[in-house]
C-alpha cells in the first residue's frame, strides 16, 4: 500500500507541475490566471492520485501497460516545457534555457514547410495579425509538433523493437480498457481493430482539420488571445497532443487486437492438434 501511495502521489505531483510550469517561468503572468492555473493543477493532480491509488480502474487507460502513459506525460510536459523555455527569453538567464530555445527554433524551421500542419495554422491567423504573432504561432505550432512527432516514434519503438506490451507480462483487457466493455455486443478482435483505425485516421486529419475548423469558427473566437504566451502555449499543445494521444491510441488497440488474435490462433491450433489425436 506504501508503494501505490507513493507511486499514486508522485505521479499527482508530475501532472500539477506540468499544468504550472508556464505559469512559475513565464514573464508578466496575472495573478487571476495564476489561481485558476493553481486550481487546475491541483484538480488535475487530485484525480491522477485518485485514479493511481485505487485498486480498481475507472478512466485511465493502460494504467498497468507500462510506459504509454509515462510516453504521453512526458510528450506533453516536453511540449509546454520547450514553449515555455523558449517564450520566457532572457528572463531565464541560463545555459540550459539557451540550448532549449536554440532547440526550439531549429523544431520550428524543421517543420514549416508548405501544406505542413504548421504552415496551416499560421493560415488560420486573422488576416490582420501583426508578424510579431505569426512568427509566435509558427515557433509554437513547430515545437510541438516536432515533439508530437517524436512521442510517435518512441512507441512505434516500444511497439516494433522491444515488444510493447507483453515483454511486461501478460495483457489484461479489463485492467487496461476500462472504458472498453468485451459484451458491448459483436466480436471482440473487430470492434478493436474498428477503434484502432478510427483512432489513427483521427489523429493524423486532427492537425489539418483543426486550423480550418478555428479558420471558419474565427468570427465568433477571440484570436486576439492567441498575443499572450500563456494561452498559445496550452493551445498548440491542445493541437499536436490531442492527434498524438489518439494515434498512440489506436496502434496500442492494434497491438492488443494483434494479441487476441495470435492467442485464438494459437487455442484453435492446440484444439484441433487434440482432435487428431483422439481421433488417430
Amino acid at each position: 500500500m506504501i508503494v501505490r501511495l507513493t507511486g499514486a502521489f508522485l505521479r499527482g505531483l508530475l501532472i500539477a507541475l506540468a499544468i504550472l510550469t508556464p505559469s512559475l517561468l513565464l514573464p508578466d503572468v496575472g495573478s487571476d490566471v495564476a489561481q485558476v492555473v493553481v486550481l487546475v493543477a491541483l484538480l488535475a493532480g487530485g484525480f491522477t492520485f485518485i485514479e493511481y491509488y485505487s485498486q480498481v480502474p475507472s478512466i485511465l487507460e493502460f494504467r498497468f501497460a507500462p510506459p504509454v502513459n509515462r510516453l504521453r506525460y512526458f510528450t506533453m510536459f516536453g511540449m509546454v516545457l520547450l514553449m515555455t523555455v523558449y517564450f520566457s527569453g532572457s528572463s531565464l538567464n541560463s545555459p540550459i534555457a539557451t540550448l532549449l530555445g536554440t532547440l526550439g527554433s531549429l523544431m520550428a524551421s524543421a517543420v514549416d514547410f508548405p501544406y505542413s500542419p504548421v504552415r496551416l495554422v499560421i493560415l488560420a491567423l486573422p488576416a490582420g495579425s501583426t508578424a510579431e504573432t505569426i512568427a509566435a504561432v509558427r515557433d509554437a505550432a513547430g515545437i510541438a509538433y516536432v515533439v508530437a512527432l517524436c512521442g510517435l516514434v518512441s512507441f512505434g519503438i516500444m511497439v516494433r523493437i522491444y515488444g510493447w506490451p507483453v515483454r511486461h507480462g501478460a495483457f489484461n483487457v479489463w485492467i487496461n480498457l476500462p472504458l472498453f466493455d468485451p459484451t458491448g455486443g459483436g466480436d471482440v478482435l473487430a470492434r478493436l481493430k474498428r477503434d484502432s483505425i478510427i483512432n489513427v485516421v483521427l489523429g493524423f486529419l486532427l492537425p489539418f482539420l483543426m486550423p480550418a475548423v478555428v479558420k471558419l469558427a474565427a468570427p465568433l473566437l477571440e484570436m486576439n488571445a492567441l498575443t499572450e504566451p500563456h494561452t498559445l502555449i496550452w493551445v498548440m499543445t491542445l493541437w499536436a497532443f490531442l492527434p498524438a494521444n489518439l494515434i498512440i491510441r489506436g496502434v496500442a488497440l492494434n497491438r492488443v487486437a494483434d494479441i487476441i488474435e495470435e492467442k485464438r490462433r494459437r487455442t484453435y491450433a492446440e484444439a484441433r492438434s487434440e482432435e487428431s489425436l483422439q481421433t488417430a
